[in-house]
């Protein structure tokens, strides 16, 4: 079966890691049909474009996006990242984003193995909140969190169904102390979701203690479910004590399939060292990989063969991540392997 991806290199590194990425795939003997979109930084700069609805609309006849890095530090912040980003996470469903964070054992540290699974479509990134008398010394502003009991309990269900497929442990991550409103929500549906699923254990930690249980003891967690703004800095965090963001992968996801979901590395375009050949392409290619797990899992068309090319791209990364060389010879590396 073949699959017809969008390609969004972006800005940056984001061309050349996406470069490797593809590169793995077709040595992973996977057929893809690309189809490439210039969006980004670098076209706001030029003509003010950011995400036209008719890319849209043309982004729903894909089965996947495959995206590099967008962002320019000449656009003032926030301008790729609500109207590319997030618009394209709110209007295509992708409400669960998936961060698998793995670290074999060595230097004095034991080895974990875990996924933070983070509500990708609500929270603090709503976009719920404005101004009172901006601009003068008497200011307002309020940024209010949304949470509605269909996209909090989805994204608990989702990590219960990992949790099952994996060593059946569940950790819901929020502050329940002190959002009282939010939190509540949040508590009350995982307790309840919980009662459905008595073969998983589960746990709760204030998302501050999982901060320090992240960086003293990762070996607690096998699946954490958590909010937008908790889960955008936890995977950060994960990242960091998984080997560097180099390795950070992530799926933006619509697990119901009513729309494409989006892959892409967490590091960002870094500016600093684009066009130089230094970028670490292993999130890209983990992204990559599982983005081919999530086509090859389509329960309308499942294709065990690309499943098992995803899988084995991972253990190829995983063979891969103490080499050093340039962007394209650690996607070469990579290929080798397969």
């Amino acid at each position: 079966m073949g699959y017809r991806i969008g390609v969004l290199g972006g800005d940056g590194i984001g061309p050349e890691v996406v470069a490797e990425g593809l590169k793995v795939i077709e040595a992973a003997g996977v057929e893809l049909e690309t189809v490439d979109y210039d969006l980004g930084g670098a076209r706001y700069l030029k003509d003010g474009t950011i995400l036209p609805d008719s890319v849209l609309e043309e982004w729903r006849g894909l089965d996947a996006i495959f995206v590099g890095a967008v962002g320019a530090p000449e656009v003032p912040p926030g301008v790729i990242e609500r109207g590319l980003l997030l618009k394209m996470r709110f209007e295509l469903d992708l409400y669960i984003n998936q961060r698998p964070f793995k670290l074999d054992a060595g230097d004095g540290h034991e080895a974990h193995d875990f996924v933070v699974i983070r509500e990708n479509t609500e929270g603090a990134y709503a976009g719920e909140g404005g101004f009172l008398r901006k601009g003068t010394a008497h200011e307002v502003a309020t940024q209010g969190s949304v949470n509605t009991r269909m996209g909090v309990e989805r994204a608990i269900r989702y990590g219960f169904d990992l949790a099952g497929k994996r060593r059946n442990h569940l950790t819901l991550a929020h502050k329940t102390n002190v959002l009282n409103f939010s939190g509540d929500l949040w508590s009350r549906a995982f307790n309840e979701v919980a009662e459905e699923y008595p073969g998983i254990e589960t746990a709760y930690n204030h998302v501050d203690a999982a901060c320090i249980y992240f960086v003293q003891d990762p070996q607690r967690y096998d699946v954490i479910v958590t909010d937008n703004l908790f889960g955008d800095i936890l995977t950060d965090l994960g990242g960091a004590v998984s080997g560097g963001i180099g390795l950070a992968a992530s799926a933006n996801l619509n697990p119901d399939r009513t729309a494409p979901s989006m892959f892409e590395p967490v590091h960002g375009s870094a500016p600093d060292i684009a066009g130089q050949q230094k970028a670490n392409p292993i999130a890209a290619i983990l992204s990559a990989a599982m983005m081919l797990e999530f086509l090859g899992a389509d329960p309308a068309a499942v294709n065990a063969e690309v499943i098992d090319a995803g899988a084995r791209i991972r253990a190829a990364c995983d063979a891969c991540t103490d080499m050093t060389g340039s962007t394209a010879e650690l996607g070469d590396a990579v290929s080798s392997k397969l």
